[in-house]
């Protein structure tokens, strides 16, 4: 094309301005968080989903429909487990999710979907025999983890990816810890050759107030994950991301670590309402899921 004039030289470096603006902008994908406070929104409408109960049900087959619309590849890692003291049989479920799986080299994303049965650190001692609604701890991690699906579910990333919602992490009480995580323990204790390049477990990712501390276990047993998160955190301008170990947490990390899998805990355990019956929308925001996404499209795909 020869350009003879200059209104048509100013049209043509104005297409190529828009064109290079397009490619720049559009260079990672976006993440919406108030798309994912819609997913923490409508778990909580289930009401509390602890082992057995309605909403636990509910949940189930409204995160396999969910996922099923982003991959094929989806599938239920059944268990039960009995707890002795309470003479109570536990029907649990692993929520498998996973992407691109010609990539041999993967990367694994967790969450826990099981909310508390009892509200144990309740401020009110009349409300502790009560469920948590757990719209913090436990809905904002999946809902995270949901949004990241439909992203990744239109747009390879660096890695082969997979998405596991691990039930069975809060039953247990502070004098009986082997009675949390039972669906990260069972995961990984039938892991097979499962071998991710690393994981990253989303809990308590939603608070208003958001605040992040290197978890102690993470630091010790996954510094290299630790770093990278980190440092991409920072490159961010994400100042709720501290730069101190705060907290040792006893999470679904912890099974996968054991089982050679270098898995970070990205917890903001300063949580006034963990464990309580307060723990619900309002106190969760669309702004914080936003810097979860952001900080994982970063992560994988940068």
């Amino acid at each position: 094309m020869i350009i003879k004039t200059k209104k048509e030289i100013l049209l043509h470096l104005l297409f190529l301005s828009i064109l290079l603006y397009g490619c720049s902008s559009s260079s990672l994908p976006k993440f919406d968080g108030e798309k994912a406070f819609a997913y923490l929104s409508e778990q909580c409408q289930f009401g509390p989903r602890y082992p057995g109960s309605a909403g636990h049900d509910r949940t189930r087959k409204y995160l396999l429909d969910k996922l099923s619309f982003q991959t094929n590849l989806v599938k239920t890692q059944d268990f039960v487990y009995f707890d002795q003291s309470q003479k109570v049989k536990l029907e649990l479920t692993n929520i498998i999710s996973s992407f691109y799986p010609e990539k041999k080299e993967r990367v694994l994303l967790s969450a826990h979907w099981d909310t508390r049965p009892l509200a144990d650190q309740d401020p009110d001692t009349a409300m502790r025999s009560k469920p948590v609604l757990g719209a913090n701890d436990g809905a904002s991690g999946v809902a995270v983890l949901l949004e990241i699906a439909r992203i990744i579910s239109q747009r390879k990333p660096k890695w082969g990816m997979d998405i596991v919602f691990f039930d069975g992490e809060d039953w247990g009480s502070e004098d009986d810890l082997d009675k949390f995580c039972l669906g990260s323990k069972y995961f990984a204790e039938n892991k097979g050759g499962y071998q991710p390049k690393f994981g990253i477990l989303l809990d308590m990712v939603g608070d208003k107030e958001l605040t992040f501390y290197q978890e102690g276990y993470s630091s010790t047993y996954a510094k290299e994950i630790v770093d990278l998160v980190w440092s991409r955190a920072k490159s961010l301008g994400l100042a709720c991301f501290k730069d101190s170990v705060k907290h040792f947490v006893y999470d679904d990390h912890l099974p996968l670590l054991s089982a050679g899998i270098p898995c970070i805990d990205l917890i903001d355990f300063d949580y006034p309402y963990w464990h309580t019956t307060q723990d619900t929308p309002d106190k969760c925001s669309p702004e914080s899921l936003q810097k979860i996404g952001d900080l994982l499209i970063e992560i994988l795909y940068r």
